[in-house]
């Protein structure tokens, strides 16, 4: 499954370090993460529960730039 979210980044460089981060995430499969358009695309395992992926996934980003937000 794929789902596309909001994320506060604020520079290109912390949107990739954040797309590394996410995608060393259980649960992930891929994600990509776009500075321009503010967006986050994920990508699901089978059978991953989404909402615990994504509150994985946001801890790894504020690790990156602990004010960020994604909005799932």
């Amino acid at each position: 499954m794929k789902k596309t979210y909001g994320i506060e980044v604020d520079c290109a460089n912390c949107a990739n370090l954040m797309e590394d981060a996410a995608k060393k995430t259980d649960g992930v499969e891929n994600t990509a993460v776009n500075f321009m358009t503010q967006k986050m695309t994920v990508e699901f395992s089978d059978g991953a529960d989404v909402k615990t992926v994504m509150k994985a996934v946001l801890k790894a980003c504020k690790k990156i730039e602990p004010d960020c937000e994604i909005d799932f």
